[in-house]
């Protein structure tokens, strides 16, 4: 998908750029996001004027047509829970004045329609008492809608983390996809993909923090390497009361983990903490590695030279199954 697209859905232009207009005022194309979009939905070059009539028109981009908003069924796979009111405001306000001047995407279903991307303005255009709405129509199979509506969410700035991470889970959970193939398809890193799949292992205290806006994602990653979901909530809660960076968090969480290793003694120095040998970088880094490519919380713990546990967690039953499927496919 290109940005032109994107622009389309939501109504918004690309950030950090000035964007060029077609002679319809939609902002016109400048690159990519993921090729395996791209070939869903094609090119957006040819937008016809916003439209009043039931007579569909068809474009080099496809069909586009006048759709009563009854026949249109929300989009099951949209991450975006909810929608701030005062912006909602706003564009209510715009489509009462000026209409719906870029086009939802919807996809036809059970005789009538599905919604793609653009749930704001439709809700917005409901608010505004329009009983039509312009659509563009394509052919989507139930992973090209789910595909297209994180694309269209998951590039805005205003999408929280866990809802990203949530429809990344989802996707994963559903399609039985791995890490990598989403990641290929919605053209991002595989660590960010990764990364941001980690936060749904922090316990429901962390969440809501970071829902809240109390901590950031870095925060919230930051507390991962904490094992214990005691830890992690007394660190979060230190966060908010000291008001800790980033940096200070992990500094912190580093030695916390440190001091961990060993235990003190009465009487005596310091000795290692029985139960568990203490892992080297490179376990570290391959433990890492397998939480990436699994995309779930994975635990390498040592109890000899040769001998240890690796334990794979999962937090749902199509996780499991998730999972089951790629360790045999791998095989």
């Amino acid at each position: 998908m290109d940005e032109h697209a994107q622009s389309i859905f939501e109504g918004h232009e690309p950030q950090a750029q000035s964007p060029e207009f077609l002679s319809d005022g939609i902002a016109a194309p400048r690159r990519r996001l993921g090729r395996g979009i791209s070939s869903l939905l094609g090119s957006l070059t040819e937008v016809p004027a916003v439209l009043d009539t039931n007579q569909p028109v068809e474009t080099a981009s496809g069909q586009f047509l006048s759709i009563d908003e009854g026949l249109i069924a929300r989009n099951p796979y949209q991450p975006r829970k909810e929608f701030e009111e005062a912006a909602l405001a706003e564009m209510v306000e715009s489509i009462t004045q000026h209409g719906v001047l870029q086009p939802l995407l919807v996809r036809p279903f059970e005789g009538a329609y599905q919604l793609i991307a653009g749930e704001r303005r439709l809700l917005a255009a409901r608010k505004a008492g329009l009983t039509k709405v312009p659509c563009r129509v394509v052919e989507l199979d139930e992973r090209g809608v789910c595909e297209v509506a994180i694309i269209e969410n998951v590039q805005r700035t205003d999408l929280n983390d866990l809802e990203k991470a949530q429809a990344f889970q989802d996707y994963l959970d559903k399609f039985g996809s791995t890490i990598e193939e989403l990641a290929g398809r919605l053209g991002k890193n595989r660590s960010t993909v990764s990364n941001c799949l980690r936060l749904l292992e922090l316990p429901d205290f962390v969440k809501i923090a970071l829902q809240n806006n109390r901590i950031s994602a870095g925060h919230a990653r930051a507390l991962l390497p904490l094992e214990e979901e005691a830890d992690q909530i007394a660190m979060c809660q230190r966060i908010e009361s000291e008001k800790m960076s980033v940096r200070q968090t992990e500094d912190a969480i580093r030695e916390k983990l440190q001091s961990s290793e060993t235990l003190p003694f009465e009487g005596g120095p310091s000795r290692k903490k029985p139960g568990a040998a203490r892992l080297s970088n490179h376990i570290r880094d391959l433990q890492q590695q397998l939480r990436e490519f699994l995309g779930t919380k994975v635990d390498i713990r040592l109890k000899g030279k040769e001998s240890g546990q690796l334990i794979v967690h999962f937090t749902s039953n199509d996780e499991f199954e998730r999972v089951v499927g790629f360790l045999r496919r791998a095989s």
